[in-house]
């Protein structure tokens, strides 16, 4: 034990005293928070207090003498500074304290100065002549727990699913030739199909287990194998067999689902235009009914009117065809019709031209097509009817007489679709924080030119900032996708207008995220994350077709808008006048946050790591661009100009507002989701992991919510304080977090990673 002339009560302060004066952190700002933590510090004397307020007087420091003999007992207690600690600084001082008779118990209002303050260890390790222990993680929390909290619903289909990707014929290689690209994805679904994964969704009656959320997860997985391969099986069994399950009736159910899950049948999904692209309802083939053969004729009328970028065109031997209907010349709209295309030995059918897509940036094991119909004739009962048929006298039939819901209607039954590709492009981007956080924890460059070994890229604040906030990200949207599918199952006992509003904005947000995920990775790995052998490359060239797939995202965020503008306005017509009060007593709380000096420049972690404050914040952003984009529509038509055109004019703001709804919904069903957590460090994990997510979406648009004057300037550069400083507490764990993600170790298959 060493002798000092400082009190017990003053010993843990003395290192946190040398670091600020060393590196000259005190504004004034952080005086308070220093003062603020050592005045309701319980375990200090009067006398105590005194001299930690003297030493942060600014006018007059304490003397270069006083700052050495800190230095000097600092050294002389011999005491070692881990850097993985959650609190290094805090946990050091203890040890510096207990080691000259100091109690050496953990201080709250110590780790209160280190969070506050954002003090980090590659800020200050370089101070300390002691040594400093690099620990590449922490194993405070184990990977494959986190796991099992993620995935509890689907653990015992997970872990009998992840055994059967152990088969050779699933592991991943090089192949540039597309002809062996596709040849060697064909094989791996049809080894799939004949162990009923593909059917998992399907009525038990035809080889399934009604499971859509376990098929969800199953399309999530393959991700890690091949991008290709999920692709492929997302057209088969959820896009083909789900148009057979979802549009048609029990004739057509017993014909082909069945040998659809098998993979005896394969199929393709015929919708979108080479010149029409995301207008689906002004699609122009056609199909036509003549009474007197009871068939249908499908048709491309013109050369742009073909089909584009059909999956699965190449291998398969039927289509779900969109075309407009026409009965007795009247158009009823576009309606599904299953057109056989090749015969058994895999020969075009009369009619039916089809064309390779060739190449492409990515996918290249998908065998995408385009496809013209020349008269091709089939039988009327090739109508998927479900909502809407031709009966026995050639009248037209359907439920659902208005023309628009009937349209929508059917194309919300294919919505799961789009869940499943923010799912495939959430898995995309895993794999490669995995793959990167993994190098960042074992490659070494840079040093001090003192130290011999060189620091790991994971200690490097800039890198922590690239890469810890979008696994964060990466956790919060795994949570939201998996309650968006649950709400999607049971669909019919909700609102399915509102469901496809959430998914719209959500399919859009989360392969938005991971385009940019998987691009910051690229450059995260340098020169080894260009390497194929990586898989960041095909990762990177395979999701990027996610943000226009399944809906174009910037479609799909005016959508989103438009859905949140028309529950606005039914809101208010429903409500009268008592909607009108509420909406106008939400504005003045709003209007009363933003001109509350105590609420606009609040900055203590208490606050900001709060998750009530992220979720006003999220919503206040989605409530102001929602009212001021209706306002703007309104004022618009009122001068006369037609709707479609008011919409128009507002465009940028409408896709803003699909943003905005999705932030909150997102923050909103992730901490639904941790409240009901039990308690405990999982619970304490998860919510740092939403603060830093939450933190991160309101510091991108910190200059929206300063122009509104919701936060000031110091109340921004808090916030960008705070996603370093979380980023950095979360540091330690960052290889459970991503372990935690459960991609099999055979999958993980980048030499980098290892």
């Amino acid at each position: 034990m060493g002798t000092t002339t400082y009190s017990e009560g003053l010993l843990p302060y003395i290192p946190f005293y040398y670091v600020i004066w060393s590196d000259d952190l005190l504004s004034a700002s952080e005086v308070q928070v220093v003062r603020q933590a050592f005045e309701s510090d319980e375990s200090l004397s009067d006398d105590d207090k005194t001299i930690l307020g003297s030493w942060l007087d600014k006018e007059n420091p304490p003397k270069d003498g006083e700052i050495k003999k800190w230095q000097q007992l600092i050294t002389e207690s011999h005491v070692t500074l881990i850097e993985s600690e959650i609190y290094p600084l805090e946990t050091f001082s203890q040890k510096v304290a207990q080691f000259y008779g100091g109690h050496g118990k953990p201080n709250e209002q110590l780790q209160e100065i280190e969070r506050n303050l954002g003090i980090q260890p590659n800020h200050y390790n370089h101070l300390f002549n002691v040594e400093v222990v690099h620990q590449p993680f922490s194993n405070h929390y184990d990977g494959s727990k986190i796991d099992i909290l993620l995935n509890a619903a689907y653990e015992n289909e997970l872990k009998v699913f992840r055994e059967f990707l152990e088969q050779p014929i699933f592991k991943w290689e090089i192949l540039r030739d597309k002809e062996e690209a596709r040849s060697k994805v064909l094989e791996q679904l049809k080894v799939l199909s004949s162990h009923g994964w593909g059917a998992l969704a399907y009525p038990r009656a035809y080889g399934g287990k009604e499971n859509i959320e376990s098929y969800a997860t199953i399309f999530e997985h393959l991700m890690y194998v091949d991008g290709s391969l999920a692709v492929k099986f997302g057209v088969q069994f959820g896009l083909f067999g789900g148009s057979v399950h979802h549009l048609g009736s029990k004739k057509h159910h017993d014909l082909y689902l069945e040998d659809t899950g098998s993979g005896k049948l394969l199929g393709c999904f015929a919708m979108t235009e080479t010149g029409h692209g995301s207008n689906v309802r002004g699609i122009k083939t056609t199909a036509t009914y003549v009474h007197g053969d009871r068939a249908l004729v499908i048709h491309t009328p013109g050369k742009n009117d073909n089909k584009e970028y059909i999956g699965n065109a190449l291998h398969a031997t039927m289509a779900t065809v969109f075309a407009q209907l026409i009965v007795a010349g009247k158009t009823m709209g576009v309606h599904a019709v299953l057109v056989p295309l090749r015969n058994d030995n895999h020969e075009l059918l009369e009619g039916i031209h089809i064309d390779d897509n060739g190449h492409k940036l990515g996918l290249n094991g998908v065998d995408n097509g385009k496809i013209w119909f020349n008269q091709a004739k089939v039988p009327v009962e090739n109508l998927l009817d479900r909502y809407g048929s031709i009966d026995q006298n050639g009248k037209y039939r359907s439920e659902i007489k208005n023309a628009n819901k009937r349209f929508f209607t059917m194309l919300g039954t294919l919505v799961g679709g789009r869940i499943c590709v923010a799912k495939g492009a959430l898995a995309g981007s895993k794999m490669a924080l995995t793959i990167t956080t993994k190098y960042a924890l074992k490659r070494r460059q840079f040093n001090d030119n003192i130290k011999i070994q060189e620091d790991l890229l994971i200690d490097y604040p800039s890198h922590q900032l690239r890469l810890i906030p979008k696994v964060a990200s990466a956790y919060v949207y795994h949570i939201v996708l998996q309650r968006a599918m649950q709400d999607y199952a049971q669909s019919e006992h909700k609102d399915k207008r509102k469901i496809e509003t959430q998914v719209a904005g959500l399919k859009a947000t989360v392969t938005h995220f991971s385009t940019e995920t998987i691009q910051e990775c690229r450059e995260a790995c340098g020169g080894k994350g260009y390497l194929l052998e990586n898989r960041i490359a095909d990762l990177k060239n395979d999701t990027d077709i996610f943000t226009t797939f399944e809906g174009d995202n910037t479609v799909l965020l005016q959508l989103c808008a438009k859905g949140v503008l028309s529950d606005f306005k039914s809101e208010l017509n429903s409500g009268g006048f008592v909607s009108v009060l509420k909406l106008l007593g939400t504005r003045i709380s709003d209007r009363f946050a933003t001109i509350n000096p105590a609420y606009v420049n609040k900055v203590d972690s208490t606050h900001l790591y709060n998750h009530k404050f992220h979720l006003h914040a999220l919503d206040f952003r989605l409530r102001r661009l929602t009212y001021t984009a209706a306002m703007r529509i309104r004022n618009y038509i009122k001068k006369g100009m037609p709707s479609y055109q008011a919409f128009l004019k507002v465009q940028t703001h409408l896709i803003e507002l699909g943003r905005a709804y999705s932030d909150a919904l997102a923050m909103k069903w992730y901490y639904d989701f941790v409240v009901k957590m039990d308690d405990g460090d999982h619970k304490e994990l998860m919510y740092q992991l939403g603060a830093l997510h939450g933190l991160s979406i309101i510091r991108k648009n910190a200059s929206w919510y300063l122009e509104q004057g919701y936060f000031g300037s110091t109340k921004s550069k808090a916030i960008r304080q705070r996603v370093e400083r979380l980023s950095t507490e979360l540091r330690p764990h960052i290889n459970a977090l991503v372990e935690g993600f459960g991609i099999p170790d055979q999958l993980l298959t980048a030499p980098i990673a290892d």
